[in-house]
Order: C-alpha cells, then structure tokens, then sequence
C-alpha cells in the first residue's frame, strides 16, 4: 500500500493544502437487505431530524414518525450528565424495538454525551470517558441502533497529534472490548473551537490510518462544523474542492449521516453555530446544492438545527423536502 508522500500541513485558518493521499479505503456499509426489509424505499430520500430524548425513550420514535421522518437522531441519556450506574430497562428497549419497527425509522443514530473526550490528557477524564463510552455501545447494541455519532474530543491545548494518538488508542481499546457489536462508530468533522479534532479532514485520515480495527468506524459529514472551519460550502466549488479532500483522505463511501445544518457564524470562524435552513450563510442554493449532490443524495440526513418554535422541525423538515429535486 502505498502511504504518505506529500501533505502541505496546512495551518488552522487555512484549510487548502496539496493533497497527494492514497485513500484509506475501509468501507462500513449499510446492509441493503435490512433496510428493505425495514420498509425502505432505497431511491428516495432518507430525512430525519435529531429528536428529544425527554420523557421514555420509545417516544423519540412516536415524534419522529409524526414529522414524517424515515432516519432519527437520539441522545440515549443525558448528554451532559455521567450515567451513574443508570441504565435503560429492559421494558423500554422492547418497547423501543417494537414501535421502530412499527414506525419504520431506520437507521438509528445516538449521539454520544458531550461529556465524552477520547482525547483528553487528563487521565481520570479520559479513562472514564473510555468506560462511558463503551457502555453507551453496549447500550446502543440492546436497542439495536446503527450508529453512534461522535465529536473527535479536544486535546486540551496539549498537541493534535496527541490528542489524536490518545483517540487512536481510546477507539482501538472500545473496538476490543465491544468487538461482538454490530454499532458502528461515526467520527463527526467539527468547526475546530478552541483545541477540538476534526475540523479538517487530514485528522480523520490519520485516525483511520492509525487504528488496528476499521470495519466499524465511518464519518458523519456535518454542513454547518465544515463551513464554519472554512470549508466554503456555499459555492459550487468550495463543494466540490471539500468532497475532493474526503475522497483523498478517507473516501466518501465512508460518509454514514450527513448532519445537514446551515451555519450561523462567517466563514471559517470556529465558532459552532447552527442556522435554520436557507437563514445562515450556507443559504438555500449551498444546501439545496449539497441535498441534492450525486455523492451524497443517498446518504441518510439528520436536522441538528435550533428548535426555535414547536414548528421549527417540521418547517426545516418540509423546506429539505422542497430543495430535494425528485
């Protein structure tokens, strides 16, 4: 194989460099059958939004199907809070199974808790972040989700590349230990605030590099995180120049969810923002450009946007659905 023979290191505040990569070409696939056999139609478009976890959590399900969702995103538990021993019951994760698939949502996406930082220098964080981490899989595993969403962590001022040294090894020891689980692991692109991982996608090249298992961890391609860490999303071609770099790095069949945001905050500031659809800077063109993308127009996509109002998710829902050209 061939490996790394020229990578300009491209300073925070300038993402372009020149790019000559061999990809890191693992690939995490859906499995085609489950979806049809989850009632999919596998030609239109798979839309949902991130759905409150208030209340038991089957109800996430009871939402998501009203907005007419086909694909949901859940915090399992609270995400600013250590579970503290406190698990699911088993009453309510058989309740979860029979009304998702009465509901047909699928795939299942949790959100890992903020708390959460696999690349933390401080020792008791990071090992307790570990053990989170794979009772939140084991968790994920009872309710049968399919993926478990995860910002990169922050190396806390220390260095990227130790900070991602230290995701390497925290992800490799959660690969082991939970290696019976079919919960894959998304690494979400962040907009790079303060010292977090993953705004440019050279880290998640070195990560799958790095890592001794693979099979199990893809990406999750957030609009708002990219445009916000500089990539210019809002043109044709800052588009194109963006997917371009993910080929080059891990290779855009690694893309499992696309959290289709628009962006508050100017370009290239780090400052993480959500937008309403077509209200930030992306705009409506960039994302109707993105939402209806050749190599990206079957990749399931979750609203993180503000819930401003009790409509706000069914008006970002159905303005999606209206950009999507059929």
């Amino acid at each position: 194989m061939q490996v790394l023979s020229q990578l300009s290191y491209s300073p925070k505040f300038n993402i372009v460099g020149a790019l000559n990569i061999t990809s890191v070409k693992t690939i995490v696939n859906y499995n085609l059958d489950a979806l049809s056999a989850w009632g999919y139609n596998l030609t239109t478009m798979i839309l949902g939004v991130h759905v409150s976890g208030s209340g038991r959590i089957y109800q996430a399900l009871d939402t998501a199907k009203a907005l007419g969702c086909d694909t949901m995103q859940i915090f399992s538990r609270s995400p600013q809070t250590w579970r503290n021993g406190i698990h699911l019951k088993p009453e309510d994760i058989a309740e979860f199974k029979a009304r998702r698939k009465k509901c047909k949502i699928n795939p299942v996406f949790i959100h890992i808790s903020y708390l959460i930082n696999l690349a933390s220098p401080d020792p008791r964080l990071y090992n307790g972040s570990i053990q989170a981490y794979i009772e939140d899989i084991q968790e994920a595993d009872d309710l049968a989700a399919d993926y478990i969403v995860t910002h990169m962590g922050s190396h806390k001022e220390t260095s990227e590349d130790a900070g991602i040294k230290r995701l390497v090894d925290a992800l490799d020891k959660i690969l082991d230990k939970t290696k019976g689980s079919k919960v894959g692991i998304l690494l979400e692109n962040t907009s790079g605030a303060g010292s977090w991982l993953g705004y440019r996608f050279y880290h998640q090249h070195k990560i799958l590099k790095s890592l001794k298992e693979k099979n199990r961890v893809g990406l999750c391609l957030d609009t708002a995180h990219a445009y916000l860490a500089g990539y210019d999303l809002a043109t044709k071609q800052g588009l194109e120049q963006m997917l371009a770099e993910i080929e080059e790095m891990a290779g855009l069949k690694l893309i499992k969810l696309i959290h289709l945001n628009d962006a508050a905050g100017e370009l290239g500031c780090h400052h993480d923002r959500h937008d309403h659809i077509g209200q930030g800077h992306i705009g409506l063109s960039g994302l109707k450009r993105i939402i209806n993308h050749p190599k990206l127009k079957n990749i399931p996509m979750i609203l993180e946007t503000p819930k401003s109002t009790e409509d706000s998710d069914k008006e970002n829902l159905a303005l999606v659905r209206k950009l999507n050209r059929k």
